[in-house]
C-alpha cells in the first residue's frame, strides 16, 4: 500500500516553490495506477517521497507497511528492495549480457546460486527474451532494453513496481507492448504498478485509475474508460 496523508514539500532554495501541496492518496495493494502531468507538475517529487529519497515539509508518508517519517536510516535499503524500479533510460551495466544484468539485483542480496538461476530464467521468460538471455545492451532495441530493464525490476519479487516514464526512449509503436506487460505483472501477481507517463494517448487507450498533477496539486483521481475496457485488462 502506498498513502500519502495532507503532504507538502516546499523548496525554499527555488524560491520557494511548493512541489507538492497538501497532498493526500491511497494506493492499495494489487492496483495499477497511472501518474500525469506536464513537466514540474510534482510527479518526480512524489516518486521521491515514494522511495524515500525525499523526506516532506509536512504530512506523512505510507509504503509497503512502513511509516517513512519513522523509518531507521539503516532499514532503508532494506525498504528499497520492496521497490522494482523501471527508468526511462534503461540504466543496464553495458559489460553484463541481459542474464547477468537481471542476476545482479540478487547477487548483492545474498540469494543462493540456484534461486537466482531460477527466478532470472524465470523472469527473463516472462518477458519474452529467453533468446537473447546472452546478449549485450548494445545490440539490444529500445524496447529489448526496457524489457530487461522490467525483468530486473521484478526479479526481487518487489511489492511495489514504479515505472518512471518506461516508453519515453523506446519506438512509440512499442509502447502499448510494454504497457501491457506491465498490466500483465499486475494482474498475474498482483504486484502493485505505479506509471508515470506523460503520454496522454496511452493512458487513454489502456483506462484504469489515473492520478493527475497539475502544479503540485491532485487535480484528478479517478478511472477512466479507456478504448479496450477501463479496467487495464489487455482487451
Amino acid at each position: 500500500m502506498v498513502e500519502l496523508k495532507n503532504v507538502t514539500v516546499h523548496y525554499r532554495d527555488i524560491g520557494g516553490v511548493d512541489a507538492l501541496n497538501n497532498a493526500s492518496l491511497r494506493i492499495d495493494d494489487g492496483e495499477f495506477v497511472f501518474i500525469v502531468g506536464e513537466s514540474g507538475a510534482g510527479k518526480s517529487t512524489l516518486l521521491k517521497l515514494i522511495t524515500k529519497e525525499l523526506t516532506p515539509t509536512s504530512g506523512r508518508v505510507f509504503v509497503n507497511g512502513y511509516n517513512l517519517g519513522k523509518i531507521k536510516k539503516r532499514k532503508i535499503p532494506y525498504f528499497r528492495r520492496s521497490i522494482g524500479m523501471i527508468f526511462q533510460d534503461f540504466r543496464l551495466i553495458d559489460d553484463m549480457n541481459v542474464y547477468d544484468n537481471v542476476a545482479f539485483v540478487l547477487r548483492v542480496t545474498n540469494k543462493t546460486r540456484r534461486y537466482i538461476r531460477k527466478r532470472v530464467l524465470d523472469v527473463i521468460d516472462m518477458v519474452k527474451l529467453t533468446d537473447r538471455k546472452k546478449a549485450y545492451p548494445n545490440k539490444l532495441s529500445g524496447g529489448e532494453k526496457q524489457r530487461v530493464a522490467i525483468a530486473r525490476a521484478m526479479a526481487s519479487e518487489p511489492a511495489l513496481i514504479i515505472a518512471d516514464e518506461p516508453t519515453a526512449n523506446i519506438d512509440p509503436k512499442l509502447s502499448y507492448d510494454i504497457v501491457k506487460l506491465l498490466m500483465q505483472i499486475n494482474k498475474e501477481l498482483k504486484t502493485t504498478v505505479i506509471m508515470v507517463t506523460h503520454e496522454h494517448s496511452l493512458v487513454e487507450y489502456f483506462g484504469g485509475r489515473t492520478i493527475r498533477l497539475k502544479d503540485g496539486e491532485i487535480i484528478f483521481d479517478g478511472y477512466l474508460e479507456g478504448v479496450v475496457g477501463g479496467d487495464n485488462s489487455d482487451e
